[in-house]
């Protein structure tokens, strides 16, 4: 077999309270948000949640896999388990980290199981998404990780088609590109991408859009015209302030 160099580093985390600054902001309100700042392709399209009523904001450890090469890679699960990137990639992990996981969309390939999730958890990782499967799922979300995924299988990483490449290198994970050290928003309605240079000003904005969103939720609740209240009409902007001044 032809020895592959190992390429794996670490990422640049964000400060903390810029990822504690988008905790309380929904996928839905950060997508929206993105593509007003000119980012129309932040959602990964096809990692679903499979942990309802979870929510998390990370920086991103990335993983990336390539079609199978028998030459450059071991099929076997344990041959030489340090030359397995996808152990490489959890090594790395800090509290808070998500790890994401361009596994090319594959149906059949358990990327982690329940041991290298059980460790990834011990290392105060918040969850992965997966464009692709994991296996042990039953024994996994016992755990309390967020999960994003496409599905899940019996087989392990290289059972079938695709092996561990890269670590911490730029990846497409569900139709998105994701650098390291991207955060991450993840919740019930999907996972999204945020560039860590619009963190700071998605923070912003979404700050406002929440607060107007909570008012005009209050108004139509109470029986409000939707066409004054959603979204927040001039009419109702003098109303809205001095709700706010309240608060």
């Amino acid at each position: 077999m032809t020895e592959q160099p190992i390429r794996t580093r670490d990422i640049k985390r964000p400060p903390r309270a810029l990822v504690d600054a988008l905790k309380h902001v929904g996928s839905a309100t950060a997508s929206g948000e993105l593509n007003r700042l000119g980012i129309r392709n932040a959602f990964m399209h096809g990692p679903a949640c499979m942990t309802p009523g979870v929510s998390i904001v990370g920086p991103a450890l990335t993983l990336q896999f390539m079609p199978l090469r028998e030459d450059l890679y071991p099929q076997s699960e344990y041959v030489d388990p340090e030359r397995q990137l996808h152990r490489h990639v959890l090594y790395h992990a800090r509290r808070g980290d998500v790890v994401v996981v361009d596994a090319r969309g594959d149906m059949t390939s358990g990327v982690f199981g329940s041991m290298m999730m059980t460790y990834f958890k011990g290392r105060g990782g918040a969850g992965v998404v997966i464009d692709g499967c994991v296996r042990d799922s039953a024994e996994i979300k016992k755990l309390g990780l967020g999960l994003w995924l496409r599905g899940v299988t019996p087989n392990f990483h290289t059972q079938t088609r695709i092996y561990p490449a890269a670590v911490n290198v730029p990846i497409a994970c569900g139709g998105v590109t994701v650098l390291p050290g991207d955060l991450i928003i993840a919740d019930d309605d999907g996972a999204v991408v945020v560039p860590i240079q619009l963190a700071g000003e998605l923070a912003r904005k979404a700050s406002e859009h929440v607060e107007w969103e909570e008012f005009s939720r209050l108004r139509l609740s109470e029986g409000g015209d939707l066409r004054t209240y959603y979204p927040l009409s001039d009419a109702a902007r003098g109303e809205y302030e001095a709700w706010r001044r309240n608060q």
